[in-house]
């Protein structure tokens, strides 16, 4: 019997691709299997600095700084820079990895219905009121929006033209989490902000995952030199965690390498999640939740099922 599997984040076929898995075994004989230790403490290779050069390349930004654990890079990041006392507005649908970062910042955290942006500016607003009010503290109160570029929990994307308005209205840093954008949305697989057509720039930071469309492990975070840099020293998962295995950033620098050769992995993958979605869309017993556009989506019945012939197409 074979069997189709939807579970997988696979989105380009990479996991199974011969190019990547021979120039990441490739490295073994020169690097071995792993690191020895953390990237400031004999954990740097020349591959890691490559990657990292690479993927600013890619995306934009000036800097880019990876980490050996995809969980760990947002989670990581977010309380880098926001501490005790500063406030962050999240997206109420956010991923796990987000809702842990927010937790170990300890900072005031607001939660905004899910891609609502008339309730986050309402938000927003209450926030600039309440400072008012006291104008010695709003000073040194620093704010950040925390969002998805594609979100786990709904398959929705996020509405990025009305997010960067609000960042420059309200004075806030716009941190958005990519791990399932990056490599999917954009007509060369650059993520939200080629979907939307905005300059990489009107993002402050963007996260995300090497271990979904690029088919390897690790996270990166990118951005101005300055932002990235302050990473070195104060995200956790980089400080303290053992460097991304040398093979495994081989192996996402050859991913890379493809994606910016075969430019149709893109519209191909489009074109496969709205065909599916439509598809399944006829089932009367099916609800399906998320962007038509999406290769990742929710679905749910919408009564329960009494038979098998209420599941068919």
């Amino acid at each position: 019997m074979q069997c189709k599997n939807f579970a997988s984040l696979n989105f380009l076929g990479f996991a199974e691709n011969a190019r990547i898995i021979n120039s990441a075994s490739g490295c073994v004989s020169k690097y071995g299997v792993g690191s020895c230790g953390p990237r400031g403490f004999y954990g740097t290779f020349d591959v890691h600095l490559d990657l990292e050069k690479r993927i600013a390349e890619f995306t934009g930004t000036e800097c880019a700084i990876i980490y050996s654990y995809g969980f760990a890079t947002v989670a990581s990041a977010i309380p880098a820079y926001s501490k005790r006392g500063d406030v962050l507005f999240v997206d109420e649908a956010s991923c796990f990895a987000i809702q842990k970062g927010v937790h170990a910042s300890r900072s005031k955290v607001i939660y905004f219905k899910h891609n609502d942006m008339d309730d986050l500016e309402s938000k927003l607003k209450q926030q600039e009121i309440m400072e008012g009010n006291d104008a010695k503290k709003s000073k040194v109160t620093r704010k950040f929006m925390v969002v998805e570029g594609l979100y786990m929990n709904t398959g929705q994307i996020c509405d990025l033209p009305r997010l960067v308005e609000l960042k420059y209205k309200y004075k806030v840093r716009l941190f958005v989490e990519e791990s399932l954008s990056f490599g999917v949305l954009g007509d060369t697989g650059r993520g939200v902000t080629e979907h939307f057509n905005i300059p990489v720039e009107k993002v402050d930071m963007i996260c995300g995952s090497l271990e979904y469309s690029l088919a390897s492990t690790g996270g990166f975070c990118c951005g101005s030199e300055y932002i990235i840099t302050h990473q070195r020293l104060s995200g956790l998962g980089y400080v303290f965690s053992a460097s991304l295995p040398p093979l495994l950033a081989r192996a996402a620098i050859e991913a890379i390498d493809i994606m910016q050769e075969q430019h149709d992995l893109f519209s191909q993958l489009k074109s496969k999640a709205v065909k599916f979605q439509n598809l399944i869309r006829k089932i009367a017993s099916i609800e399906v939740v998320g962007n038509p556009e999406s290769p990742v989506f929710h679905i749910r019945r919408k009564n329960s099922v009494s038979n098998e012939e209420d599941l068919k197409f």
